[in-house]
């Protein structure tokens, strides 16, 4: 099936960025909000993008307003009755975006896909809502979405084959690179990211480290920048949702640190707020008395004693991915990619399964042992690892690991 025409339903940020995106394919898009002001909101988002291209060279004006000319705001479901992709981009709520896929499903044309960018949500669930559950499916972008390469697409229990190939193709015209994800709780790259976010939170709590130091020490292993900068970027209560889906599916061992909660009932929702486990604005380099004071008292609640290595982040991520593949998330060079363009994981590395290859699936598993006498069970080494390990498979210096060596 031929894309002629789009639409994005949410002008949030995303929302915004994948119409751009859309539109710089060269397809005429129809972007959706609430009301006229959130749509003009958005427009001036998508003309910001353009216009950073025309200050840089890489586009005239003339070619600017071409591209604009493609995008169409709207506050009605009017124009979508020959669309033929609908890209939902709204909040991570399963009722709202349910009611929206079930109007949307009675006005599209039989034929239309109707796409989720959620993060985390059931994609069954969202086909279940619509009586086209073989047209439904996730289509997962990443922050920012016109710089981010990654794409996940996630069919749920019903997407047929065709809407799958279809969406991998449309990605690709995107200039994205498509990475297929069995549905699951998180999907592939949240569901990895999480550990480690969480992890940091805990060390910090815990006293192993102060979050600058954390961060600093990240940014040296090869990470574009650390867990706290990344996750005040993102927001707390973007992080928050992903990781009560997460909880739910997976339990203990995705129980967020007690920190992220206090933080939240602060309203410190990272950047866009003016505080997450930074400040920002004009309190930049300021001293912090509210954050000086969570940490202090959850410092003092008695614990296993507490010290911090790079790997200590790292590892949780690496079992996580592991377990993805056990369960038949996706392949492990998906992983990898996935992991890189994504998360922005060391290409240096060579992604998350090649770096625990080239440590030794061996030291691995004996680190996250150590790790779970220390701290419990959310380092409780995969089944597959364990396997791999007695099977001998200890990654490169036995030439077989999740990756086969040549001699």
């Amino acid at each position: 099936m031929y894309i002629y025409k789009a639409a994005v339903v949410g002008g949030g940020a995303m929302g915004a960025e994948i119409a751009q995106v859309i539109s710089f394919s060269g397809l005429p898009v129809i972007l959706k909000d609430v009301d006229q002001a959130r749509v003009e909101h958005s427009l001036a988002g998508i003309r910001k993008i353009y216009q950073r291209r025309v200050d840089r060279g890489k586009m005239t004006q003339d070619e600017l307003e071409q591209k604009m000319g493609l995008v169409t705001g709207a506050t009605a479901f009017d124009g979508f009755k020959d669309v033929d992709l609908v890209v939902e981009a709204v909040p991570e709520k399963l009722a709202l975006k349910q009611q929206i896929f079930k109007e949307l499903d009675g006005i599209l044309p039989e034929s239309s896909i109707i796409a989720s960018n959620t993060s985390s949500l059931s994609i069954s669930a969202l086909g279940g809502s619509t009586k086209r559950p073989h047209k439904v499916i996730g289509m997962h972008f990443f922050y920012p979405a016109h710089i981010m390469k990654l794409v996940e697409v996630i069919p749920g229990l019903e997407t047929s084959e065709e809407t799958t190939s279809d969406i991998f193709a449309f990605s690709e015209s995107l200039r994205k690179l498509p990475v297929r994800v069995n549905e699951c709780a998180g999907f592939l790259v949240n569901r990895i990211l999480m550990p480690y976010l969480n992890e940091a939170a805990f060390c910090v709590q815990e006293g192993a480290a102060e979050p600058k130091a954390i961060d600093e020490a990240l940014v040296q292993f090869g990470f574009p920048m650390g867990p706290f900068t990344l996750v005040d970027n993102l927001g707390f209560d973007v992080c928050r949702e992903v990781v009560n889906v997460l909880v739910d599916a997976y339990g203990p061992r995705m129980q967020p640190a007690a920190i992220w909660e206090r933080l939240y009932g602060l309203k410190r929702m990272g950047a866009k707020s003016g505080a997450g486990f930074y400040l920002y604005g004009d309190r930049a380099g300021q001293p912090d008395p509210d954050l000086e004071k969570i940490v202090n008292e959850l410092r003092s609640q008695p614990k296993a004693k507490s010290a911090f290595t790079a790997n200590r982040l790292v590892l949780p991520m690496v079992n996580e991915a592991i377990r993805c593949l056990d369960e038949h998330v996706c392949t492990a060079a998906d992983v990898d990619l996935s992991v890189i363009a994504g998360l922005g994981f060391p290409q240096s590395k060579g992604g998350i399964l090649h770096y625990a290859d080239e440590i030794g699936l061996d030291t691995v598993l004996a680190e996250l042992q150590k790790l779970t006498e220390a701290h419990g069970e959310r380092f409780w080494p995969s089944p597959l690892l364990k396997r791999k390990v007695a099977a001998g498979h200890l990654g490169k210096k036995a030439r077989k690991g999740f990756f086969d060596y040549a001699n």
